[in-house]
């Protein structure tokens, strides 16, 4: 399904998930970008699959074996190296694992890691403690603004050797077959 907004960014979402949370996971996404103060970004793909896309995936562009939360695959930029259209695949499994353990709703959480996905494609990173904040204090006051709330799990003691692992993101090249 995929609609020219209003303001500019085309959104499709691809999805074996009900309308409901494509249309949420659009709506979200539209207003997530205006927050953002138009970013370059003009064109975003969502890939929501299960764990066996996941996987081949992880493997393919990173190397690493078995399935994670989300990828980023930059598709096109501006002279300037901006990202101008980007595919975010999701992994609904891992979504729904990671609900069910914190006791929140699944849409929650694909929204944030479709939301996470979006920040790397304009110019986020979470790969120093500093950017990694940054961009999770993003996500926060970003879904607050959307009605959502902050979803994200940082832990608060110790959180140098606690925090979760920031995710390399997969080489410019795009993801073929994720869908």
């Amino acid at each position: 399904m995929q609609r020219e907004r209003p303001l500019g960014v085309q959104i499709a979402v691809t999805a074996r998930v009900s309308p409901r949370t494509v249309k949420r996971l659009e709506r979200h996404l539209a207003a997530a970008h205006v927050l953002l103060r138009r970013p370059p970004l003009q064109q975003l793909s969502v890939a929501l699959v299960g764990d066996a896309r996941m996987s081949l995936l992880h493997e393919q562009f990173l190397g690493i074996s078995g399935p994670t939360d989300v990828l980023t695959f930059p598709l096109d930029a501006d002279a300037r190296g901006r990202v101008t259209a980007g595919e975010v695949v999701v992994c609904v499994p891992e979504a729904r694992r990671r609900a069910r353990e914190r006791k929140i709703g699944v849409e929650q959480e694909l929204l944030l890691y479709a939301l996470h996905g979006m920040l790397h494609l304009c110019g986020y990173d979470d790969t120093t403690p500093d950017a990694y904040e940054t961009m999770h204090r993003t996500e926060d006051q970003i879904l607050t603004r959307l009605g959502v709330g902050p979803v994200f799990d940082r832990p608060q003691a110790d959180a140098k050797s606690r925090r979760r692992e920031p995710r390399r993101e997969p080489s410019r090249r795009p993801a073929t077959g994720a869908r």
